[in-house]
């Protein structure tokens, strides 16, 4: 009884009526998917662990996304801005100051560099009274101008310290990450990637889940609910926002930082139109007011696009679109909320019918 009470106590702040997923039957299940995870690299080898992380560090992303739209009512298209400004920073610093120390060091510099961005879009935007479509607009078109802008540095002019920044090629052969000083130094690649890239997702979805379950979390939901209201019980919905969307730009960042060195390799495409729409779409698809839908359905639609792109099927993004039409006009609260309804409308009425005495109609 003793060990009951210590994991209910432990697992307490991160339970909540703004998350999906509380009591103990959710928790041992989760765990036994972490665990499974955890082994997928030893069941299923390298190459393939390697292949996995990219939709873990996909779900870092539209968690990011999440947290802003879902959580607080903000809109934004700019998600892929932090990721790109972190995976170039990353890329920049890393390869100019070429060792096991910088590359170490490189990965929190950039995210902080990324988070650094999001607070002076944020400032701008929220301290400006920028409100509603114009967020989004405006978070789209600092996405597309990065594209034109990093596009277009293909002369030898654009080059920083001895990394050339490349244009439409973009930046090849980025270190892998590093942790560690000199011999002693551990270079994560394959199933020591995958590994890195899980604990980092656990660690922001739980994260997370701590935050919107807090008191600040209250503050965010209720700015998404009715800004002016909430403005009227003395919340500063402007500061309210801007920790917010700095938040998930930090989170963006460190997507980017982890799809830089997955492939060892970044480009403008990462600021394109159809990369800014694709988290969007996990994000609306998965329930933009759920965590967990947010990770489910970007692995489940990201594996699901990679299989069509393997076959050479030009349809992808097609199937994509149509995924999100069809969730938008038959599941608008997203699917994985979908789910858990039915399921606790199953439960509740198998549990009733249980009650019901013997012989009384029900």
């Amino acid at each position: 009884m003793g060990l009951a009470d210590a994991l209910d106590r432990l697992r307490r702040p991160f339970e909540g009526p703004n998350t999906l997923g509380n009591g103990r039957a959710f928790w041992v299940g989760f765990l036994v998917v972490l665990v499974g995870l955890v082994g997928y690299p030893i069941g299923f080898g390298s190459y393939a662990a390697s292949s996995a992380a990219l939709y873990l560090l996909y779900a870092i992303l539209a968690l990011s996304l999440t947290v802003i739209w879902g959580y607080t009512g903000i809109l934004s298209f700019g998600q892929v801005a932090f990721f790109g400004v972190a995976g170039y920073s990353f890329a920049l610093i890393s390869m100019n100051l070429e060792s096991a120390l910088t590359t170490m060091l490189a990965l929190p510099v950039a995210v902080g560099i990324a988070a650094l961005a999001a607070l002076v879009l944020g400032y701008f935007m929220f301290y400006g009274e920028v409100r509603d479509v114009y967020v989004t607009i405006l978070t789209l078109v600092v996405a597309l101008v990065l594209n034109t802008f990093m596009a277009q540095t293909a002369g030898a002019e654009w080059t920083i310290g001895s990394v050339a920044l490349g244009g439409f090629n973009g930046i090849p052969a980025i270190p892998s990450l590093t942790f560690g000083v000199g011999e002693a130094a551990i270079t994560l690649d394959g199933a020591t990637f995958y590994w890195f890239t899980l604990a980092a997702l656990v660690a922001s979805y739980l994260g997370l889940r701590a935050l919107v379950n807090g008191r600040f979390g209250y503050a965010m939901v209720a700015t998404r609910e009715d800004e002016d209201r909430t403005e009227m019980l003395g919340y500063d919905v402007r500061r309210v926002k801007l920790l917010v969307f700095v938040l998930g730009g930090a989170l963006a960042g460190l997507s980017g930082v982890l799809y830089a060195t997955w492939g060892n390799y970044i480009s403008p495409s990462v600021f394109g139109i159809t990369f800014a729409s694709i988290p969007v779409v996990w994000v609306a698809v998965g329930g933009r007011r759920s965590l967990l839908g947010a990770v489910v359905a970007t692995v489940v639609i990201e594996w699901f696009r990679q299989q069509l792109s393997a076959t050479g099927s030009q349809y992808a993004l097609i199937v994509v679109g149509v995924v999100l039409l069809a969730s938008i006009l038959f599941v608008p609260e997203g699917v994985v909320p979908r789910l858990d309804a039915v399921i606790r409308g199953a439960r509740d009425r198998f549990g009733a019918s249980n009650d019901t005495p013997e012989g009384t109609p029900e």
